[in-house]
């Protein structure tokens, strides 16, 4: 990596974590760019070149999030399933306690659960989810322009890590702690997972090599 690369990222970072900072101490509403540009110590427009979207800066997985199943689901072994896939990803993701699946803390839950912005951002995210994920369906599976079966089971797939995401938050909130959590979420993770195996186990299995 360049200097230069170096120093965006250097400085992308810095916005974020004082972002970070300033959302969880004030809020997410209450707080503005110029705070976080005053914070940042750089310009405003620099904070919005980095971050386009105000959401964005507290939301900052959000393009893991929303590209990680169609990233999973291209990447499956051969003669593993989508749903296989995403199964297995799903619990190793358990198991490390990802962000990413909404292992934020307590503070960090709080915060998303107290603001209607980051609220509806969130649910545009899923959104943009599950509309990546049937585009990488539609492909594996050579489906005809039009076709409903690889958005269906798009929002099929996307519903159950909403659902699961959303348990994550709302025990967080509760008080408890990531290794509960994670014990919870993985038990619930394998009923959902279990209750849409009938339909989906033959569905996108990537042809042996």
């Amino acid at each position: 990596m360049g200097l230069r690369e170096l120093k965006k990222r250097e400085t992308r970072q810095e916005i974020s974590d004082r972002a970070t900072e300033l959302f969880l101490e004030h809020g997410f509403e209450e707080t503005t760019i110029a705070d976080i540009a005053s914070a940042a110590r750089v310009a405003k427009k620099t904070v919005t070149n980095y971050f386009p979207r105000k959401e964005d800066l507290a939301l900052d997985h959000h393009e893991a999030f929303t590209s990680g199943l169609a990233r999973t689901v291209s990447e499956r072994e051969p003669g593993e399933s989508a749903l296989a896939a995403l199964r297995r990803a799903f619990a190793a993701d358990v198991q490390r306690q990802d962000p990413v699946i909404g292992f934020s803390g307590l503070p960090f839950a709080r915060m998303i659960a107290d603001s209607p912005t980051l609220t509806a951002r969130l649910r545009e995210l899923n959104e943009q989810r599950e509309e990546s994920l049937a585009a990488v369906l539609a492909v594996e599976t050579g489906a005809e322009p039009g076709d409903i079966t690889a958005r269906a089971v798009a929002a099929v797939l996307g519903g159950v890590h909403r659902v699961l995401f959303g348990d994550v938050v709302r025990f967080t909130l509760d008080g408890l702690g990531n290794d509960e959590i994670a014990e919870r979420v993985g038990e619930s993770g394998r009923r959902a997972f279990d209750l849409v195996e009938p339909a989906l186990a033959d569905y996108a299995v990537r042809a042996g090599e």
